[in-house]
């Protein structure tokens, strides 16, 4: 059982429960992608597949810092991805 913590609520959770995000590189600065399978290269956080959790990480600015990242940072691709998740779950 391998154990990481949720970037947003800061809660223990086992990492099969949480989705892995990673940065990414677009034209106008970085951006921060969710990666289900975990198999993308670098640095990575985790993060519930939760609303709350997405805002909690978004309001702390817990992408940046976890990932390391400077300037302008797109979430919008973790957003969606959260959105269909909870969407799929309901």
């Amino acid at each position: 059982m391998v154990i990481r913590t949720c970037v947003g609520c800061r809660q223990r959770a086992e990492k099969s429960t949480l989705v892995r995000v990673v940065a990414g590189r677009s034209p106008a600065g970085s951006t921060v992608e969710p990666d289900p399978d975990g198999s993308q290269p670098g640095r990575g956080a985790h993060l519930h597949p939760a609303e709350r959790c997405l805002q909690l990480a978004l309001d702390r600015r817990a992408f940046v810092r976890a990932l390391r990242l400077e300037g302008p940072t797109d979430t919008d691709a973790v957003a969606e991805w959260v959105r269909a998740e909870a969407q799929r779950r309901a």
